[in-house]
């Protein structure tokens, strides 16, 4: 996520700007991936069954709340369920767990799917079935996050906006972002993620996961007005298996659970080639686990292909661009605004930021998309 000053880092960052598709550059730059801790774990031990069949689970200020159940005994026929209070975001549990779609077993019992606000409200059916919650993730409150994120990715002024923001003035910039997606790792970390192709095919980077436990994938995590606070109504799948994952290219590509639930929201195409230097670009992502932003402005001009075959987790794999990011961002699509497709995966950042190039991991995994 940041970037580490070296001391000749202000005579070697004058020259990218300039630099030919032939050349490669350095790295002038320590570069960090962007990936972002949005969140902690803690300890609890909340009993459910007999007289206490229901119970709310509440962490002020806190934007999402996941639990962890143990000693789940359900009766044959009973669900436990897990929401917010209006019930507008519910998942059923049943005794046959390993059926679920929306469960992450592991050696002591399940995490459930997490659920979006302050408070998680838990209820079963029967008095004698019985479940523990011992543990539960939940996402930091404002001040909280305030402490984590770093600035170093933003290129001057912040000029990245709400997607909705250019729905009406780039209509075609907004219809692509509705197929990226926030990560959540293990309840409390975060990268980006989103739709390549037609089938069930996503991709991210390499340092967000090689292992598919415990990763949610959530669809439409943006702001219905631009410049609002609201959240329009999200889509939550799990990450289901890893197709394939690529360090010196830092990408992983893999399928989800319930591929039905997020076919509505589209897909990107890739541009398999080496972008021209001045390419106009943008970035689409969830910066600091923010709603969903794109990233099209530079200053006062347009976000711009400023290098390419720049040094990254391989020789001469990335692009660089001054497009605003922050941590989280990593895993987002870099789409040329001329074709509207994808040429990079972002994973670097610390202005200028960069982009792993799409033509390099199309070639490794075209076969299977």
């Amino acid at each position: 996520m940041r970037r580490t000053l070296q001391l000749l880092a202000a005579a070697a960052l004058v020259i990218p700007a300039l630099v030919g598709s032939a050349s490669a550059v350095a790295q002038s730059q320590q570069q960090l991936p962007q990936s972002q801790q949005i969140g902690t774990e803690e300890s609890v031990s909340i009993g459910l069954g007999g007289s206490a069949k229901s119970t709310t689970v509440e962490r002020p200020g806190s934007g999402y709340v996941k639990l962890h159940f143990t000693n789940v005994r359900l009766m044959k026929g009973d669900v436990l369920t897990v929401s917010n209070p209006d019930g507008t975001e519910k998942y059923t549990y049943t005794r046959d767990l390993k059926s679920s779609l929306t469960a992450t077993i592991d050696s002591t019992g399940f995490w459930a799917m997490s659920i979006s606000g302050e408070k998680a409200v838990v209820t079963v059916t029967s008095p004698f079935s019985r479940a523990k919650i011992d543990k539960l993730a939940r996402g930091y409150t404002a001040a909280e996050m305030s402490d984590q994120v770093s600035t170093q990715s933003i290129c001057g002024t912040n000029d990245y906006k709400d997607a909705v923001c250019y729905q009406t003035s780039n209509p075609a910039e907004f219809t692509k972002s509705k197929s990226v997606a926030k990560l959540l790792r293990n309840g409390s970390s975060l990268c980006t993620a989103w739709r390549v192709g037609a089938n069930n095919r996503l991709l991210t980077n390499n340092h967000c996961f090689t292992s598919t436990t415990g990763i949610e994938v959530w669809f439409n995590y943006q702001c219905p007005t631009c410049g609002g606070t609201a959240t329009a109504p999200v889509t939550k799948v799990l990450a289901a298996q890893v197709l394939k994952t690529n360090a010196a290219l830092d990408y992983t590509l893999f399928s989800v659970n319930n591929f039905a639930a997020i076919s509505s929201f589209g897909f990107l195409e890739l541009d398999a080639r080496v972008p021209a230097v001045g390419e106009e670009m943008y970035v689409i992502g969830h910066p600091a686990g923010k709603l969903k932003k794109v990233s099209l402005k530079d200053g006062a001009g347009n976000c711009v292909v400023r290098a390419v075959r720049v040094n990254g987790s391989s020789s001469q794999s990335d692009i660089s661009y001054m497009c605003d990011t922050e941590g989280g961002s990593s895993g987002s699509p870099v789409l040329s605004r001329r074709t509207h497709k994808v040429i990079g995966l972002h994973h670097f950042g610390g202005c200028p930021n960069q982009g792993v190039r799409i033509d390099l991991v199309a070639a490794s995994i075209g076969p299977l998309l």
